[in-house]
């Protein structure tokens, strides 16, 4: 089969050996470094940002809310682009060196604006001295350093992950014809690799939770007790040192050659469709166009099959007069593979489940805004002389999630498989349902603990004092973080999952982009969610103002609690119709394909019941 060898030519064990000396788990000390590294950034600045811009820059808080849930929203919407640059043309190594130098130039930005009394307003202490909002220019500064970060988060988010993924692929290639004697089940192999790739997930999600434990307690205390230029400064220097960790692994790294635009490729074979609307689809599918040669760079580990779903885009690939020139070439955006339509098909199919994890991220984009100006009014002294920093309460959420990763592989998988009997202890499917169901009951406790410490103020007389401190323990926002945390340890990473395994082979990066667009589209619902709010009940309880004692952001997390259960219903009804992709595999002892029926197995958990 042409398409099932990635770098197998004339060469035979010469490519082989060059082949066994890249990627691996070689490689991801340097991938996972620029990672953590990355990763330590990004939350080392946007953990405790609602502080600097309500304290510093003197922003409302529905104004600093909406702002930081659109910089959410953008800086998950730029992955596309990154995806898309990847896939393309770029490949993902560069993707990620790129995109690593916008962040870098964004940091820098942040921090020359935290040193520079110029670019912000005066210090303030109402009522004596009015706070002064940040003027246009001051504002300006900081939306250009936070677009340089959206950017580089565009170019690193959706193919770091992949890019890891890709070290393992080449070791799923079939073996030259002499070797396979040698090496046994060509199915246990894949079946090991696999498992390798698993086990990579919840490593690279368990490495992004150290490196946020540390941003959030090490990064969050200097800023609140040395100064925000160190604040900022020091994930500044932990950029720089990812790029330069990225940078000498090079000689390790499995570098796969971009297939071409994606994009284009889905959009010649919806236009070939849409050309031939009023022809008739034949019944065998054996007739519809096939090229394996063509199909060769984006299906090197087996193309897919036809399915007999959305076949209207079947079209695309029935042969008509003037397909096909007079060399043998198709014109492709009159005619498609079958590959190809199904590859349109595949993504078709994933987006309705894709769209449950949206409202995920509309639950959890609070704890970055409303969450930390509630631990700010509550009583957050550890001993007599230490109070923990307000927005490093998120380290009981990171810390739950680290926890549920390391006991998931260890502790829950091997008692799973003795029920389910698969390998993985439970598909996907199930992971994403019991992670969405679990973050019902996080949004639940935050709406519990809010009433509770409303009903403390009250009962102190501090309703009318924004700044007073409610004497209620901080510690009492720990199980919503701690709940958090192992709802994203179910759910991210079985969403990642999902997206990676039922994406189109040569789509990966895009996939990634959907996980992060999910995100982006999240922060955004967020965004209009409380600005639907405030309009609402202006002048009938006015759940969202800057004084939350005398506020009802409890009544808010109620109101996302319903949105959340929804959603979960929402998910269950798409599983139960959704359609896994059909994968031609290279048959180990000739060159004839076979059916990979991944439904039977994925799906359905071989009799596990599914998702329920």
């Amino acid at each position: 089969m042409a398409t099932t060898a990635v770098g197998r030519n004339n060469n035979g064990d010469g490519e082989q050996k060059k082949r066994k000396k890249k990627g691996g788990f070689r490689t991801m000390p340097f991938i996972l470094g620029n990672d953590i590294c990355d990763r330590f950034a990004t939350a080392g600045f946007g953990a405790n940002l609602i502080t600097y811009l309500t304290q510093q820059l003197h922003l409302p808080l529905v104004d600093a809310s909406n702002l930081l849930n659109n910089f959410g929203g953008t800086s998950s919407l730029t992955p596309i682009l990154g995806a898309l640059a990847a896939d393309s043309f770029a490949g993902r190594f560069w993707t990620i060196i790129a995109g690593s130098v916008f962040y870098q130039l964004g940091m820098v930005g942040l921090v020359v604006s935290a040193l520079l009394p110029s670019l912000r307003p005066p210090p303030c202490s109402p009522p004596a001295t009015p706070c002064r909002r940040a003027s246009g220019w001051q504002l300006g500064v900081l939306y250009l350093s936070l677009l340089c970060t959206s950017l580089g988060s565009g170019g690193i988010r959706p193919c770091v992950v992949m890019f890891g993924t890709d070290q393992f692929d080449q070791e799923t290639a079939p073996p030259a014809p002499e070797q396979q004697e040698k090496q046994g089940g060509g199915a246990d192999a894949a079946e090991a690799v696999a498992e390798r790739k698993r086990r990579y997930f919840n490593l690279y999600f368990f490495t992004m939770g150290v490196a946020a434990l540390l941003a959030v307690t090490v990064v969050v205390y200097i800023q609140d007790n040395v100064g925000w230029g160190w604040g900022f400064g020091i994930p500044a220097v932990a950029m720089l040192v990812s790029i330069v960790v990225f940078v000498v692994g090079y000689p390790l790294y499995v570098r796969l050659k971009p297939g071409g635009s994606p994009f284009t490729r889905l959009a010649q074979v919806a236009a070939a469709a849409f050309r031939k609307r009023n022809v008739a689809v034949p019944e065998d599918a054996g007739l519809l166009y096939q090229d394996k040669e063509l199909d060769a760079l984006i299906s090197t580990t087996g193309r897919l099959l036809h399915s007999n779903q959305l076949t209207f885009l079947d079209r695309a690939a029935i042969v008509t007069p003037g397909d096909i020139s007079a060399t043998g070439q198709p014109d492709l955006w009159r005619l498609s593979t079958v590959h190809r339509v199904e590859e349109l098909k595949s993504i078709i199919r994933l987006l309705p489940i894709w769209s449950a994890g949206i409202m995920l991220a509309t639950a959890g984009s609070h704890n970055g805004t409303f969450t930390i100006m509630q631990a700010r009014s509550m009583d957050r002294h550890v001993t007599d002389r230490f109070e923990i920093p307000a927005a490093s309460m998120s380290i009981f959420g990171t810390a739950a999630m680290l926890v549920s990763l390391a006991l998931y592989d260890r502790a829950f998988v091997p008692l799973a498989r003795r029920v389910t009997g698969l390998p993985s202890g439970i598909t996907y499917f199930q992971r994403m349902g019991v992670g969405l169901a679990i973050s019902i009951l996080s949004v639940a406790a935050a709406a519990l603990v809010e009433a509770k410490r409303r009903r403390a103020a009250a009962a102190h007389g501090l309703q009318d004092d924004p700044a007073a401190v409610v004497p209620l323990s901080v510690f009492w926002l720990v199980p919503q973080f701690a709940v958090h945390g192992v709802a994203g340890a179910f759910s991210s990473v079985g969403h990642m999952e999902f997206l990676y395994d039922q994406a189109p082979e040569s789509m990966r990066s895009t996939a990634a982009a959907l996980f992060w667009l999910a995100s982006s589209i999240g922060h955004y619902l967020g965004t209009v969610l409380v600005t639907a709010v405030q309009r609402a009940t202006r002048g009938r309880g006015d759940w969202l103002q800057d004084n939350i004692n005398q506020g009802r952001i409890d009544s808010y997390y109620w109101l996302v609690t319903c949105l959340m259960v929804l959603n979960l219903g929402y998910y269950i009804v798409c599983f139960r119709f959704y359609t896994m992709k059909p994968l031609e595999m290279a048959d180990e002892h000739d060159d004839r394909g076979k059916e990979c029926e991944l439904s039977s197995v994925e799906k359905n958990g071989a009799g596990a019941g599914g998702l329920v």
